[in-house]
This record gives structure tokens, C-alpha cells and sequence, in this order.
């Protein structure tokens, strides 16, 4: 990098990317192949969240073949599988090699500012200035855990899915699993074969099918434009932004979740949504069999789309056996004991919240939430990149990214090359 200090002590470079993941690092490869100077900021190691903040028996829920890196595309021996921790940290670790980014590991960036002729970027390893600055620290930054957390009984454990790694972790004894997103239904069968009892609040999170009509649902859905649908062109955005993931797993090659399933052949107790504890008691919404039913619903939506997609084209494909539910809730339990129950742990599996305090822009709506086209903000210079529904369902993983990361650097060099019209006049 060819860098210029200024007497102020400020750093002058054009660009400035804050975070070194998978969407960092995209744009970067862009910029670095349009010649443009700019430095990736990482506050720890590069795709520190893959390394650091997944648990070992965790891998892909999205097939191989949708990890699609510039210029660097899955080329392993199994395309329709699901890549564990460490393969897709090699992965990860591959497509840096093959441009070399020129990323600052270990450094913290603590403030961005709007100046008058660009952004200040403030680091616990020195003062940057630059006229475009790209975001890509996503979505992940502070994990939620409700307030009422704190009146549990101290001697029963807590921990955020961000910390969980294995079994070992947790005491002896049941365990309360809140959420049912993809991390706390997969770390529910991760203690489930691990032989431990697991009690499980179940939220609105919707399922999919994983193989169906001999093939997995996302190639049916890939084939059918689904993934090439906008958050423009979404029928309902505030669903698309707001909705939970489906949940499956591409755990064993590839399988579907189905909650009702583990009541039967595992010992799994479902509750509604968690609304309170206080010492010993945890307290349940009278939600579970809503929750079961819309999850189910989901389910059967997507596979219906997909049976008009193959009846439209004459597609030749294996018919699915009816649906059934395996398992009903008798009545809806609102309130248990945790001595009764046996319960020694809780782990909360109820998401993130972005944290941008340290961003002093204009470029939030009233809420907090950052306001952009396709990644571009109204105010000049500055980006976002790697959030959900950023422009499509696969923004926010390696299905689009590069897609993305290609418009904004698009779009960066578009307006350095305005700057350098106007400079000269």
C-alpha cells in the first residue's frame, strides 16, 4: 500500500473496509483488481466469526455449490454437500491467498465520522482519512439475552449460542435450549446425541424441507428464480427483513428438522414461546402448537411451489408421501419448575443486534437501522455489505455476496473517478 501521512497524522487512502469476513474481503478483491488503493481494518483475524464463533460439529445449511467467491468458487468433491467449521474456514482462507488482501489483523476501528471532505477513521492502531468507507462487520455484534435473565437461580448456567463449542461444555443435568432458529435447533441435536435431556422453547422460527422430490430444496428453489427475487421486488420486504431463517441442518448430508419428531424418538420437551423466569420458574406463552402449526405451514408452502414448479415444466420427479404431524401438544404448558425438571443450564438461541455506535454518519433511519439501496447509502461514500436481504435472500451468505461486492465496487470507483473530475477542474 502506498500510503501518505498527512501533518495531521491522518492516514490518506481512498478506500477504508471495517471488517474482514467473507463480505470484506469480496469487495476487496474487487478494488484490488481495478487498481484501487484500499485496506481491509479486521479487529481480530480474518473470518474471525468461522473460527471463533461457530461450535465444532457445526457446517453449512446452504449446499457447497452456493459458496461462490470471486473468482473462487467451491471446487471440491462434493458440491451438494454442506461443508464443516474448519473445511469452510480453509475455504475462506483459500480465497484470501489467492489476491493477498491488504488486511490490518488485530485492529479495532473504535469511531467513523462524516468530515466535510470524507471520513475519519479512528483506530486502535492509528487515524485514517479516506473519501469512501464500506462496512462489512454484518449483523452479529451483540448477542440478546432478555433482561429478566438475571432473576434466574445463579447456580443454573447461562450461555449465549456464541459461546456454545460441545457438549462438554454444559453441566450435568437438563438443559433449556431458547429459540429455534438454525443455532438452537442444531444445538438442541447436538446435545440430543450427546444423550442429554433438553427442554426446548420454541419460537416463530419457520422450517423447510431439506431433500424433497429427489433433490434438496434450494436447487428447486435456485432452478425457479427464487434467489434471484430483490428485497424491491419481494412481496412482502418486511416480512423477508424481519422473518427468522428457516431452520434445517446439513448435518449427515442434509436433513430436515422436524420438532415434533424429536418429542417422539428423543427426550425432547417442547414449550411455547419463553416469557419469563424468576428464580426457579421459567414461564411459557400458550404458543406452542401456533408455532408447530406456522413452522409446518412454511414447510408445506415451499413444498408446494415446488410441486407447481415440477407440474408447470413436466419435470419428472418422485412423489413425496403425505404429510403428516407425528406428534401433537395434549395441552400447552405455561410454567415449570427447574428443580422438578432437573435443569442445570440454559442457552439462549434468540439472536444478535448490529452495534453501530461507533458510526457517526447520517446514514440510520430512527430506529437504528442503517438506510442504503443495494448496499449504497445517500450519503456519499458510504456502504454497506453482507446483511440479510442487502439486495437478495443471499446477501447475507456466499450465494450473493459476490454479486454484491461487485455493484459496490462498481460503484466506488465510479465515484472516485467523479472525485478525480472534479479535483481537476
Amino acid at each position: 500500500m502506498n500510503l501518505t501521512n498527512t501533518n495531521e497524522n491522518k492516514i490518506q487512502i481512498p478506500v477504508v473496509i471495517v471488517g474482514g469476513g467473507q463480505a470484506g474481503l469480496t469487495v476487496s478483491w474487487y478494488l484490488h483488481n481495478k487498481g484501487i488503493e484500499h485496506v481491509v481494518l479486521e479487529k481480530y483475524q480474518k473470518f474471525h466469526s468461522w473460527r471463533e464463533n461457530r461450535w465444532d460439529s457445526f457446517c453449512l445449511v446452504t449446499p457447497n455449490w452456493q459458496c461462490r467467491l470471486p473468482n473462487f468458487p467451491y471446487s471440491g468433491d462434493d458440491p451438494d454437500g454442506f461443508m464443516l467449521k474448519d473445511e469452510i474456514v480453509d475455504y475462506l482462507d483459500g480465497f484470501a491467498r489467492s489476491f493477498e488482501p491488504p488486511i490490518l489483523e488485530n485492529v479495532e476501528v473504535k469511531n467513523v465520522s462524516k468530515e466535510a471532505d470524507g471520513y475519519d477513521v479512528i483506530t486502535s492502531d492509528g487515524h485514517w482519512h479516506c473519501s469512501q468507507v464500506v462496512i462489512a462487520t454484518g449483523g452479529y455484534d451483540a448477542p440478546i439475552v432478555p433482561p429478566y435473565a438475571e432473576k434466574l437461580d445463579p447456580s443454573v448456567m447461562q450461555m449465549h449460542s456464541k459461546d456454545y463449542r460441545r457438549p462438554a461444555q454444559i453441566p450435568q443435568g437438563a438443559s433449556l435450549i431458547v429459540g429455534t432458529g438454525q443455532s438452537g435447533v442444531q444445538i438442541m441435536e447436538d446435545l440430543v446425541r450427546d444423550g442429554r435431556k433438553v427442554h426446548l422453547a420454541v419460537g416463530p422460527a419457520p422450517r423447510s424441507p431439506r431433500k424433497y422430490r429427489g433433490r434438496d430444496a434450494t436447487d428447486w428453489l435456485y432452478d425457479m428464480g427464487h434467489y434471484d427475487i430483490t428485497i424491491a421486488e419481494h412481496p412482502d420486504p418486511h416480512k423477508a427483513l424481519t422473518q427468522t431463517n428457516h431452520y434445517m441442518s446439513g448435518r449427515d448430508g442434509g436433513k430436515e428438522i422436524d420438532l415434533r419428531r424429536f418429542v417422539v424418538e428423543s427426550d425432547v420437551s417442547l414449550y411455547g414461546s419463553l416469557s419469563d423466569m424468576d428464580d426457579e420458574k421459567l414461564r411459557f406463552l400458550p404458543d406452542l402448537r401456533k408455532n408447530l402449526d406456522d413452522a409446518d405451514n412454511s414447510y408445506l408452502g415451499i413444498c408446494n411451489v415446488i410441486d407447481e414448479y415440477i407440474s408447470k415444466n413436466n419435470i419428472s420427479a418422485p412423489v413425496e408421501a403425505p404429510f403428516e404431524k407425528l406428534w401433537e401438544p395434549k395441552d400447552e404448558i405455561t410454567e415449570i419448575d427447574l428443580k422438578e425438571q432437573g435443569i442445570t443450564s440454559v442457552i439462549w438461541s434468540i439472536g444478535f443486534r448490529p452495534n453501530y455506535d461507533w458510526i457517526d454518519a447520517d446514514v440510520f433511519d430512527e430506529k437504528g437501522r442503517p438506510v442504503y439501496n443495494r448496499g449504497v447509502c445517500d450519503v456519499p461514500g458510504f456502504y454497506f455489505i453482507g446483511l440479510g436481504w442487502l439486495n437478495k435472500w443471499g446477501s447475507g451468505r456466499f450465494l450473493s455476496i459476490n454479486e454484491d461486492g461487485r455493484y459496490l465496487a462498481d460503484h466506488i470507483e465510479k465515484s472516485l473517478n467523479q472525485d478525480a473530475v472534479v479535483a481537476a477542474e
